[in-house]
């Protein structure tokens, strides 16, 4: 198993209209694909950021499921809609341990 932590800094002042814009929106459509393990703002550090981290059986599996997620119409659609909130994005790969 892989998981995938997505960060996303927001214009500042937008993280409310954001947050509820994914959970109607974006949410029901990507939990289609991937397996959300959690989400968080963060209140320290890089502020005006949320992060999600996704789970995927492997990265093959990830990259299929990104893959279809990517040819929906309807994501295609929500990230028309989100595009302007975002002012920069990062992916990172986690592998888990025997402490998990």
């Amino acid at each position: 198993m892989i998981s995938e932590e997505r960060k996303y800094r927001l214009v500042p002042g937008s993280m409310a209209e954001f947050i509820s814009l994914y959970k109607a929106q974006g949410y029901p459509i990507i939990s289609r694909y991937a397996t959300l393990v959690g989400c968080w703002t963060h209140e320290s550090g890089v502020l005006n950021t949320i992060s999600f981290i996704w789970s995927y059986d492997s990265f093959a599996h990830r990259d299929q499921q990104r893959q279809l997620l990517a040819a929906n119409p309807q994501w295609q659609d929500f990230n028309r809609k989100i595009i302007g909130f975002i002012i920069f994005q990062e992916s990172i790969f986690l592998k888990s341990i025997s402490l998990s």
